[in-house]
């Protein structure tokens, strides 16, 4: 299948990377060219071009306004489509953006899902992403071969704007445990004990998981590992789990304190650190 990625961040340029490897025929657009030039793959003038030439359509951007701004207009994701497409969002975004842009893929006979995905970019690298997927089953079908090539479980969650709940739900429990692991860290340097040691215990005890695993090193090694994933997006997602909780009554007081010290990271000049930089700026706190 040809597939068209909107976005070369972290996680678009990884997907167009496996997705090259794996022998498809790839597509890349981006705001920025050189990005897009980066990921190996042949380079769209516009979204529309890259929707234009793809069976499938993968975006993946940073936040709400990006995704909204690159369906719509003459060069936008939906003026290229054709019938029988197949668009995956999988951006992390409020459930009510993927239905606002529902109408301008469906108004060109194509298919919308909303299929954020949990995971890092080294699992995107080897395909082990999870994706989670909402929408028509038939556009789940047609899409499940482009998906099965990035991730080792898909799951159907439900109607169109589901994929996008769940996310938020994963990504809520994810980033208590980015703090929770800061928080333990940082209490245990304090008290006199080596945060590679604290790291062992914990990484063996009854909170070990993958997430605890493949964040050992950003924890342990600040200084020297890639940021996978920066504190000003953790903030913008937490932000997006409190409107949803407001909007759905749902209490979120954990999700609330772990916004308010995101908040605060970011405006002290951490946002563009990767999300185990809240242990540094916990550590600034403590003295």
């Amino acid at each position: 299948m040809r597939v068209a990625i909107i976005g070369a961040g972290r996680m678009g340029a990884g997907m167009a990377g496996r997705l090259r490897e794996t022998g498809a025929e790839v597509v890349v657009w981006n705001r920025t060219r050189e990005k897009a030039s980066a990921t190996g793959c042949a380079v769209a003038q516009t979204a529309a071009e890259a929707a234009a030439s793809a069976d499938v359509v993968i975006v993946s951007l940073a936040d709400d306004a990006a995704v909204l701004a690159a369906y719509d207009g003459p060069d936008g994701v939906a003026a290229g489509l054709t019938e029988g497409t197949v668009v995956v969002e999988s951006s992390t975004i409020d459930p009510e953006t993927v239905r606002r842009v529902e109408p301008l893929v469906t108004g060109r006979g194509a298919v919308l899902l909303d299929g954020p995905v949990s995971g890092s970019t080294a699992l995107v690298e080897k395909g082990q992403l999870t994706f989670m997927v909402g929408g028509p089953a038939a556009g789940v079908d047609r899409a499940r071969p482009v998906l099965d090539l990035l991730g080792r479980q898909v799951f159907h969650v439900g109607d169109l704007g589901s994929g996008a709940v769940v996310k938020l739900a994963v990504n809520t429990v994810v980033l208590a445990l980015n703090q929770a692991l800061a928080e333990s860290l940082v209490l245990a340097e304090r008290a006199g004990v080596p945060r590679e040691t604290t790291y062992e215990v914990l990484a063996n005890s009854a909170v070990g998981s993958a997430f605890v695993s493949y964040k050992r090193a950003a924890f342990e090694r600040p200084d020297e590992v890639p940021v996978a994933f920066s504190l000003d997006l953790v903030a913008k997602d937490l932000d997006l789990v409190r409107q949803l909780g407001e909007r759905v009554g749902a209490r979120m007081p954990q999700a609330d304190t772990n916004l308010g010290v995101a908040t605060a990271a970011v405006a002290a000049s951490f946002g563009d650190r990767d999300m185990s930089a809240v242990a540094a700026y916990l550590r600034g706190l403590s003295g």
